[in-house]
């Protein structure tokens, strides 16, 4: 009964994707959109299918960490590193758009591949070490700051960095050179937060087509022609997560790795920089924020009962706090259900405002 549960919310969830895409379209006047989404969506099963292959005949296997539940165990030597089969078509489509300048499309390209480079790395060296560690976080750190910075400086040297910060129609707050910090910790964190929620089968995955799609539509809304391009590329990720999800979805045949949770994190936050979106962005990627935040809070309150009762104390069971679910009893499948949701709700929510 579960598996059926499954597969009927993953066609609800590509129906109300590929309705709203439509009515996008439908806004504009224009389908190359939808058509691309559907493109997009197409390309991205039929490569993770071969892709599982792949992954199988080289041996790529998902090593569990022993620090997560119990329940988790099961899930060792499943096939991993799927960002390989599904960023790539991002790229594609990325040098094939009609983006301001050659320049700057090469800008946005050398940061998304450098995201997608860590990840593949801290993936590649999980594998062989066999332990579910790869780079250290400051390495890890240090290299997202770098890449992340470099976008945004080249922005900001080319005058294509808004300083003023949306929230409403009548709050704007002009950031002036506090925008620069801004920028580059909105990629990095929405980076890392993604990588956070991709823990479960099909939540970070589930929850990003809907958070690209959400993004999508905001860009649309907006009435500005000069981020068009962003709200395709936005719904191409849409369909491009939908698709890897189709052997994502519990129980999932392949995971996408660091090498697809990072990059995938990159990319809305890449956009969200781009097209000056950080309010709408923020509500819409609520689930991924929650998720970080639920890990500072726990380590941040550990360490000071640590520091003031001499002995560490946990707000939650386990972090990230779809694990804290995992151990209350709640179904792994139910708890990616009702995230998922949850971020449908955050997405019209922010449309309302």
């Amino acid at each position: 009964m579960t598996g059926k549960n499954n597969i009927f919310n993953y066609c609800i969830l590509i129906l109300i994707i590929s309705f709203i895409t439509l009515i996008n379209s439908i806004y504009i006047n224009n389908f190359s959109i939808f058509i691309f989404y559907i493109l997009s969506f197409i390309s991205a099963t039929l490569s993770t299918k071969y892709g599982i292959k792949f992954v199988k005949n080289y041996n790529l296997l998902q090593t569990i960490r022993t620090e997560g539940p119990r329940s988790h165990l099961n899930k060792s030597k499943t096939p991993t590193m799927g960002g390989l089969f599904i960023i790539p078509i991002f790229f594609l489509i990325l040098s094939c758009a009609n983006i301001i300048s050659l320049k700057f499309k090469l800008a946005l390209f050398i940061t998304i591949f450098g995201f997608f480079f860590i990840g593949f790395l801290d993936d590649y060296l999980g594998i062989k070490n066999k332990k579910n560690l790869g780079l250290k976080s400051t390495e890890k750190l240090i290299l997202q700051v770098f890449f992340s910075s470099f976008f945004v400086l080249f922005l900001f040297n080319n005058n294509l960095l808004n300083n003023n910060l949306i929230f409403f129609d009548d709050l704007i707050i002009n950031a002036k050179n506090f925008i620069i910090p801004i920028s580059i910790i909105t990629i990095i964190a929405l980076s890392n937060a993604v990588n956070l929620t991709d823990g479960l089968d099909g939540l970070a995955t589930g929850c990003s087509s809907v958070v690209f799609c959400g993004l999508g539509t905001e860009i649309l809304l907006s009435n500005d022609k000069n981020y068009l391009i962003f709200s395709l590329l936005s719904f191409c990720m849409s369909g491009i997560c939908l698709g890897f999800l189709k052997h994502n979805k519990y129980p999932a045949k392949i995971f996408m790795g660091d090498t697809g949770s990072l990059t995938i994190g990159a990319i809305i936050g890449v956009i969200c920089v781009i097209t000056n979106s950080f309010f709408t962005t923020f509500i819409i990627s609520g689930i991924f924020i929650a998720e970080a935040l639920s890990v500072i809070l726990q380590v941040s309150y550990f360490k000071i009962t640590k520091k003031l009762f001499k002995q560490g104390k946990r707000l939650f069971l386990m972090t990230p706090i779809h694990h804290h679910f995992e151990l209350k009893g709640i179904r792994e499948e139910k708890i990616v259900e009702i995230f998922c949701l949850i971020n449908i709700v955050l997405i019209f929510f922010s449309i309302v405002m």
